[in-house]
């Protein structure tokens, strides 16, 4: 496993080991502690103000904004009770498949 990965799965065990604390002190533990509705609010925060870096072409702000956007990914991945390497799992699955026929299998499906 890389370095990269194996940070993400860092990431994801500290914000899944703040679950247990208290909200006092720790601001993922205060995230889990409004529920999952405020978590997948974050997400959807962070991804639009990636998008919006992005748009402005500004570099800093888009790495910035991706640290951002796999922090709260994470805490929402182990609220759900998911690791990250279920994600890899099916990273891997989608692995040499186009994107094109990777979409269209997910539309067969549901």
């Amino acid at each position: 496993m890389s370095s990269q990965a194996e940070m993400l799965d860092r990431l994801y065990e500290t914000v899944l080991a703040r679950k247990t604390e208290t909200s006092e002190n720790s601001y993922t533990a205060r995230l889990y502690a409004k529920g999952t509705k405020k978590i997948a609010q974050k997400v959807g925060e962070e991804g639009v103000e990636l998008s919006l870096a992005a748009a402005l072409e500004n570099k800093a702000e888009i790495v910035s904004e991706s640290a951002d956007l796999l922090y709260h990914m994470c805490v929402l991945w182990a609220n759900a009770d998911i690791t990250p390497d279920m994600v890899y799992a099916e990273l891997a699955k989608r692995e040499g498949l186009s994107g094109l026929d990777e979409k269209a299998s997910r539309k067969e499906k549901g």
